[in-house]
């Protein structure tokens, strides 16, 4: 009995250590596509008051900090044109990685 708990109870550690692992990993992939994509209007990095090179294009972490901006919404978002954007196309997994970046921005502050 004892065996069987310790092995479920590692298998549980070991899953929550991949998936942490996977949400860095991802973070950080968003963090460069960001930064590269989106950094000539957009501030990209966290910061209290880095303003964005194009006036108009919110900071990454004014996004962030939108109560409006759930993973869903801006899944959406970067998959949707927008007039005052280019059309960037990213896939899935890296729209995935832009948008745990983004989050992680509201929790930097």
């Amino acid at each position: 009995m004892n065996k069987c708990l310790l092995t479920a109870a590692l298998a549980v550690l070991t899953g929550f250590g991949a998936s942490v692992h996977a949400k860095t990993a991802g973070t950080s992939i968003g963090r460069h596509l960001a930064k590269t994509v989106c950094g000539a209007c957009h501030q990209t990095e966290a910061g209290p008051a880095l303003p964005s090179p194009n006036p108009k294009a919110p900071s990454f972490a004014e996004i962030s900090r939108m109560p409006s901006m759930t993973d869903l919404a801006i899944k959406v978002f970067l998959r949707s044109p927008h007039p005052s954007m280019p059309n960037i196309i990213l896939s899935p997994e890296e729209i995935d990685s832009v948008t745990a970046y983004i989050r992680s921005l509201s929790r930097k502050e």
